[in-house]
Order: structure tokens, then sequence, then C-alpha cells
């Protein structure tokens, strides 16, 4: 399954409010983290619908830039357009917390994710 990098753009406008909205955001993100296949049943369904998700995905690592600019976030998934719907579903997109959203397939050749 492909590795995509994920750019979250921010501005200063919004940061009051993504300070507020963090800690959903992040628990957001912490149910993605390890899922490799998203469960079946009807409690997970239920989960998975509340959390936006079809198909697979895995957060394998996630983090704001330290000038507050925004926020990589690096994710296993079937394809760009899975990934892009599922973020859609992010707590800070919700708000409208993100100034833009970039989505790139990432093809690692060394290190811990290749």
């Amino acid at each position: 399954m492909p590795i995509f990098a994920v750019h979250y753009t921010y501005t200063d406008a919004t940061a009051v409010d993504r300070a507020n909205h963090r800690p959903e955001h992040r628990a957001w993100l912490n149910a993605l983290v390890d899922t490799a296949v998203l469960p079946a049943g009807p409690e997970a369904v239920a989960e998975r619908d509340h959390a936006g998700a079809s198909g697979t995905a895995t957060v394998l690592s996630s983090g704001p830039y330290p000038d507050g600019t925004g926020a990589l976030l690096l994710f296993r998934a079937e394809n760009a357009t899975a990934l892009t719907d599922l973020l859609g579903h992010d707590p800070f997109a919700e708000k409208n917390l993100i100034e833009a959203v970039r989505v790139v397939e990432w093809l690692p050749v060394m290190g811990a994710f290749a």
C-alpha cells in the first residue's frame, strides 16, 4: 500500500481555534494509528462511520511544524482519493481550520519507512 505525505498549511487567524480543537484532532488521528485494516462488525462500523473512514488507512506519523505554519502527516492508504476523502473528516477540516492541504504519494528508498 502506498505512503502519502500530507501537508497541512495553517494561518495565524486560526491559531486559537486550532488550540481549542487540538485534542479532538489528535484523537481522530490517533484512532488511525496502526489501523492497517479498519474493523468490521456493527460497533466497528459505527466507530468507522464516526471517524469518516472507508477502506484502509494508517497514520504512520504526524506532527506540527515548529513555526506554526502547518503540519506533516504520513499515511499508508489505498490511494490519494480515498485519503483525501478521509482527511475531510479531520476535526480541523470540518471546522475550516486548515488553509490548504497537499496530498503527495511518497516513495521512501531508505530508512524507517522504506
